[in-house]
């Protein structure tokens, strides 16, 4: 099972991910509310401001204060490389 680092030291199972968005619209805040309202919304944000709203196979919705791309990024494994590169960097 590969976890996704989701802020704050936060995870969630990459395989119960559905999608990553942006909070701005009206119908992701209609999910949002929606979530709250069923007992289903997880606030990952520890006070800050929501950046990304993850929805999960199991109705689950989850916040973030990391931006989509960053969060997407790190399921890919693509944030994993960049920190070893600029570790490396840093060692020369």
């Amino acid at each position: 099972m590969k976890l996704v680092n989701i802020g704050f030291g936060n995870m969630v199972s990459v395989s119960r991910i559905i999608a990553v968005v942006s909070p701005d619209s009206a119908p992701i805040k209609r999910i949002i509310s929606d979530a709250r309202e069923r007992g289903n919304l997880i606030d990952a944000t520890y006070g800050r401001r929501t950046r990304a709203v993850v929805v999960c196979d199991s109705g689950h919705v989850i916040l973030s204060a990391l931006q989509p791309e960053t969060v997407s990024g790190r399921m890919t494994g693509r944030a994993d490389r960049e920190d070893e590169l600029m570790e490396e960097m840093e060692d020369e």
